[in-house]
């Protein structure tokens, strides 16, 4: 599983993916993280001050019939996960749509935390496969990867459970933000205790096809600072 290909991904240098390489406005994204960056970052770490009150949630979880606020067909990805639990991931290639993609990713969301607050996060997933009939988001076992370290291996889920499903209902209007969610309605109090806060990041994302087996996302910064903050990298090997 640990090849060059995979390595050359995970560096934050102007050689990130294959096709990126020969691409000059994908390679200044790519540059040092600048002083005017980390917005949504900064908002991430703001999470021991917010509640579950949260005025932005309580608005979003209100009324069925809401016209969607997002009027675009952006790629949206979201990580979320109970502190005491671990993240998951899901991308939707349209936001008034279901996800495309779900995955638990074998990192704890307090990990998760600690490496958002370097500023930078790389994750890269990586899928060795022996055949060529499957689009690449649509392998099931990824080795995942965040800023270089492995930290396991995941199997995308073909359905979204009641939790991910409650998630993205109340984020069906945010295009990007980082905050605490309320727990399921169906869940008991003290086992949403137990588990911690439900937190999130949430952002657009500008799509890299590097081939049919590579795919980078670059998290567009809300502030116009220059170089993303969150990528995340597909990779199928053979």
């Amino acid at each position: 599983m640990d090849n060059p290909s995979l390595l050359s991904l995970l560096h934050h240098t102007t050689t990130t993916t294959t096709a990126a390489a020969t691409d000059n406005h994908h390679r200044k994204r790519l540059k040092k993280h600048s002083s005017t960056g980390g917005g949504l970052l900064r908002m991430f770490k703001l999470f021991p001050m917010l509640t579950t009150g949260c005025k932005m949630i309580t608005l979003l979880a209100t009324g069925r019939h809401r016209k969607p606020l997002l009027t675009d067909n952006a790629t949206t990805g979201t990580l979320f996960g109970y502190r005491k639990g671990k993240i998951i991931l899901t991308i939707q290639e349209d936001p008034h749509h279901l996800p495309v993609f779900v995955i638990e990713l074998p990192l704890l969301t307090t990990v998760f935390h600690k490496e958002m607050a370097s500023d930078v996060v790389r994750i890269a997933l990586e899928s060795d496969t022996k055949t060529h009939k499957k689009k690449l988001l649509e392998e099931f076992v990824w080795g995942v990867f965040c800023n270089g370290r492995k930290v396991g291996y995941s199997i995308r889920r073909m359905e979204m459970g009641e939790e991910e499903m409650h998630v993205i209902k109340l984020l069906r209007g945010v295009s990007m933000g980082a905050g605490v969610l309320p727990a399921p309605p169906s869940e008991k109090p003290a086992a949403a205790a137990a588990d911690g806060e439900l937190t999130y990041i949430r952002a657009r994302f500008e799509r890299v096809v590097g081939s049919k087996d590579s795919e980078s996302l670059y998290m567009i910064n809300p502030d116009g600072g220059a170089g993303p903050e969150l990528s995340i990298f597909f990779l199928r090997v053979h």
